[in-house]
């Protein structure tokens, strides 16, 4: 499931630069424009959202690697 969430990640991602690219064009209507726009925040709140998952995914990964090596030194002694 995590390579189905990174590509549609990458996906949303590339997406969100072809409307920023297109609406910094300036070729698209203001009915078009304000479409964009609106796609864009989705699009960006999206990826916010994933980034927060995976850096708190990478922040427990971490946190249970550092327990485990805190708790293993502690054997040791």
């Amino acid at each position: 499931m995590a390579k189905k969430t990174t590509k549609h990640f990458e996906s949303a991602m590339e997406e969100l630069e072809q409307l920023i690219y297109a609406l910094e064009e300036g070729k698209l209507s203001l009915d078009e424009s304000i479409k964009s726009y609106k796609k864009g925040i989705d699009l960006a709140a999206f990826c916010t959202e994933m980034l927060q998952q995976a850096e708190q995914e990478v922040y427990i990964l971490d946190q249970n690697k550092w327990n485990k090596m805190n708790g293993e030194e502690k054997d040791e002694k």
